[in-house]
């Protein structure tokens, strides 16, 4: 038998609910997401719809309308937004970039921003792609810190 719109919770859903907030973790959002689209109820549309507005990552945002208008609920697609995901990214990064030694190497930071900020690095790199690395390399070079 198909989960494909059951009106029940599924066993794990706690863990589900659990994994549609970790902010540090786009993908399981994104599972979470998938897996509770199969079932059709007052608490899982709820979550869809939360993950559909206030998810930072667009891929996220997405799949949570898809799963919801495939329930036949009346969703609007949402829409890109151009600001950062994250407020004060900039700010962030420099404080970062900062408190490495003044030789230190792109890797480097790029290690400390996932140390320090997996939130920051995780969503960014949901949202930017394949893109995430060049994004992340030309933001490092542009950081003014003196």
């Amino acid at each position: 038998m198909s989960n494909e719109n059951r009106t029940d919770l599924p066993e794990n859903f706690n863990e589900l609910k659990k994994n549609i907030n970790r902010m540090s973790n786009w993908r399981e959002r994104l599972n979470a997401v998938d897996e509770l689209g199969q079932w059709k109820n007052r608490e899982t549309i709820e979550l869809l719809k939360h993950a559909m507005t206030g998810d930072p990552v667009y891929k996220v945002q997405t799949a949570a309308f898809r799963k919801l208008q495939a329930m036949g609920e009346a969703v609007t697609m949402p829409e890109k937004k151009e600001e950062d995901p994250i407020k004060g990214t900039k700010k962030i990064l420099v404080r970062i970039k900062k408190s490495l030694p003044k030789d230190h190497s792109y890797e480097d930071f790029k290690e400390k921003v996932k140390k320090m900020r997996i939130d920051l690095y995780d969503t960014y790199e949901g949202d930017k792609g394949p893109d995430f690395d060049k994004w992340l390399e030309e933001t490092w070079a542009e950081l003014r810190t003196r």
